[in-house]
């Protein structure tokens, strides 16, 4: 079972490193573990956010992991006051049957997150279509 840790990843830029401090290990099953970008905001409510957790399913045969990930728009209102203003949400899931042999399961890993990290599948989500 890996352990809770900061996760460093690249920017928009494809350059400049941002580190994802863990902030709350899972405590078991269903209970996520949280990671938050300490470089947006100035309080805790306007940070981006990663929460993963996991459990079995119904049958026990599978673990099933559900990511959420929340990064939010800032404005600071006519009071000088700074609110959230919009959240965009990209949830994963994924169900990793019990029996499937290790190298299946690297290897599925593997290349869905490769694809997810893929210039195209990137430019779908920021734009909020679908390749045509």
């Amino acid at each position: 079972m890996p352990n809770l840790a900061n996760m460093t990843v690249k920017k928009n830029d494809g350059t400049t490193d941002i580190v994802w401090t863990g902030v709350v290990p899972s405590a078991g099953d269903k209970t996520p573990a949280v990671w938050k970008s300490q470089t947006v905001g100035t309080a805790d409510s306007q940070r981006p956010e990663l929460k993963l957790s996991s459990r079995d399913n119904g049958p026990a045969t599978a673990r099933r992991l559900d990511g959420t990930f929340t990064y939010p728009t800032l404005a600071t209102g006519s009071d000088g006051k700074v609110n959230v203003v919009d959240r965009m949400i990209i949830n994963i899931s994924a169900v990793k049957p019990k029996a499937m042999i290790d190298a299946d399961v690297n290897e599925a890993v593997s290349q869905a997150m490769n694809l997810f990290g893929s210039t195209l599948i990137k430019d779908s989500f920021k734009q909020g279509y679908a390749p045509t």
